[in-house]
């Protein structure tokens, strides 16, 4: 069990320095001094830096997908609620005090190439977002699930970047108005 922590300590701690300043900006002794372990520790649990930063972006995609669902479903009552609440949940992490940006849009900039592990990890991200927001619209019988969830994620990749370039931070509130206005348009094609 102590391996075990320490290795997510070294993600935890990866994870928060990856984010406020970058990938590439963040080197293996600052992660090291701030996770208070020795480089023979870090290298014990990861071979190489790009092994950490798939590690770290890994438990982005787990802590921010859960959050997302678990604040989604909080807000919105019905299947049709929830594909509107996601943008509350969005909303809501637009205001926190430590928002950055999304970790895998900064990712997939750092790490352009397509072929890229990090990059395919970040496009896989985004992927299991639209997927979630599919099935909220197929379970709210919306008349073409997979066209409206692609129209819903450009709202909110655009209000996440609007958030974080232009520091919009009711980014969220104002996709929201347009999301209303595709899903009352999908609403009527399954009636």
């Amino acid at each position: 069990m102590p391996a075990h922590s320490k290795r997510e300590q070294i993600v935890s701690v990866a994870l928060k320095l990856f984010y406020q300043n970058g990938f590439h900006a963040t080197g293996i002794d600052r992660i090291i001094k701030e996770a208070g372990v020795s480089k023979k520790t870090l290298y014990n649990h990861f071979k190489s830096k790009d092994e950490l930063v798939l590690a770290a972006l890994r438990k982005r995609d787990e802590l921010f997908r859960n959050n997302l669902m678990r604040k989604t479903e909080r807000l919105g009552s019905t299947a049709k609620e929830r594909l509107l609440s996601v943008f509350d949940a969005i909303g809501e992490w637009l205001h926190e005090k430590d928002f950055a940006g999304c970790m895998f849009i900064n990712a997939s900039a750092e790490y352009s190439e397509t072929n890229n592990p990090s990059h395919i990890l970040c496009a896989e991200h985004k992927r299991l977002v639209r997927e979630y927001i599919r099935d909220l619209a197929v379970q709210a019988e919306m008349g073409n699930p997979e066209e409206l969830s692609q129209q819903l994620n450009l709202l909110i990749e655009g209000a996440i970047v609007d958030a974080h370039v232009s520091g919009n931070k009711d980014a969220a509130d104002q996709a929201k108005k347009i999301a209303l206005i595709l899903v009352n348009q999908n609403s009527s094609k399954s009636d």
